[in-house]
């Protein structure tokens, strides 16, 4: 060690208190600063945080300042390995306070009722309590259900599509948390990570392009090309392939028969169509169970009436997790002959509920005047709850006389 180093070692104990050499600047100034870097962590390096888990501007600076030092080739090797290590401890603090913050944040902007963070739309009730819209349409379905006042989970006041409202402002905030991918476990907005799964993701579950001609390959985006290049089922011999295009062909021909059912529906001579509204009641047993009625309406000349019932009119339910609606269709004025028709149910013209098409026959007579009651081809049941959550039911009724 050289007289120099020797004197810059010893220069802050022989000094007077508080004031180091001249001489001593770089020596004593490096191990100062490195030793207390080392010992006060990563808190001294980033300085105080603006908040909790935020840094401030100036452990930002600080934390710059250590990584310039630490790739300044003029430096110390001692210097040059300190630094290093603080700028890492720096880096480190900083993404645990930005962590943190993306923590709480979770916690501030999460539904009320499962405790998640919102997918899509945001209500909040009057007093700010944030619900999503599946929690939101089913906390009102279930109070239809029960026939009680929905209300908020937090607060108890009470919620219903015309007291609560959206809040655009988390809607947005959510959208920009980072997410992360299912695939490839990365962390991605949320607002783009359903692209980056459909689309981008190397990691993401993919299926052979053979897979109409039976095979039954799954696996990653990125191991598409080699399996697809050795795959044995483009090989095959048509035999072996005759039961796999009977299977698609009996699916294409029922489709085919639906579509076909209803054109020919629409060559009949008459035909008829009307807005009905279903509106909720409760039956007059000891246990009142929901049911809906539709006003009466005339189609094709004769009056009609639609009922409607929950999951077959079961005791309780509002405790069953799968719930479905049923419907019959009634004639309510004299028939003086038998009455053929064909009928279906669709969503009406403002509505967004899915519901597949299915066509129900029935002859009326005055002796059997109403159908038994079937299924309204609902598609699962957050579309029934969504028709649950709704003040009225609205659909659109078609019927088609056959004549013969």
């Amino acid at each position: 060690m050289s007289g120099a180093e020797e004197a810059g070692g010893g220069g802050p104990a022989a000094g007077p208190a508080g004031v180091v050499p001249a001489g001593a600047g770089v020596g004593a100034g490096a191990g100062v600063g490195a030793g207390a870097g080392a010992a006060a962590g990563p808190a001294a390096a980033l300085g105080e945080a603006a908040g909790p888990g935020l840094p401030d501007e100036a452990g930002l600076a600080g934390a710059r300042q250590l990584q310039e030092a630490a790739g300044d080739p003029d430096a110390p090797p001692k210097k040059r390995l300190r630094a290093a290590e603080a700028a890492e401890a720096a880096a480190a603090a900083a993404a645990a306070g930005s962590g943190k913050l993306e923590e709480r944040l979770y916690s501030v902007l999460c539904c009320t009722v499962c405790l998640d963070l919102p997918k899509a739309s945001v209500y909040q009730c009057t007093n700010g309590h944030l619900m999503c819209a599946g929690c939101f349409i089913h906390l009102l379905a279930d109070a239809r259900l029960k026939e009680e006042q929905a209300t908020c989970p937090n607060c108890r006041c009470e919620i219903s599509k015309s007291l609560c409202c959206r809040n655009l402002a988390v809607e947005k905030a959510v959208s920009e948390l980072p997410s992360e991918c299912g695939f490839c476990l990365c962390q991605f907005p949320r607002s783009l990570l359903e692209r980056h799964q459909k689309e981008e993701c190397q990691d993401r579950v993919t299926q052979c392009k053979y897979k109409r001609i039976g095979c039954p390959w799954h696996g990653p985006f990125h191991e598409l090309t080699v399996h697809e290049a050795a795959c044995a089922h483009p090989t095959k011999t048509g035999n072996e392939l005759m039961e796999i295009l009977d299977e698609m062909d009996q699916s294409h021909r029922r489709e085919m028969q639906l579509y076909n059912s209803i054109f020919s529906l629409l060559s009949f001579e008459k035909i008829g169509y009307t807005e009905v509204q279903f509106r909720p009641y409760r039956t007059d047993d000891f246990i009142t169970r929901l049911y809906y009625e539709t006003p009466r309406f005339t189609v094709l000349n004769q009056t009609w009436v639609l009922k409607a019932r929950v999951n077959d009119s079961e005791r309780n339910p509002n405790l069953s997790c799968k719930r479905t609606l049923s419907f019959q269709l009634l004639l309510k004025s004299k028939a003086t002959a038998p009455l053929e028709c064909s009928f279906l149910l669709l969503k009406g013209p403002y509505d967004d509920v899915k519901i597949s098409p299915v066509i129900y026959h029935f002859v009326f007579t005055n002796e059997s005047n109403e159908t038994d009651y079937v299924p309204l081809p609902i598609v699962d049941s957050v579309e029934c709850n969504k028709l649950l959550a709704a003040k009225n039911i609205n659909l659109r009724l078609f019927l088609f006389q056959i004549q013969k």
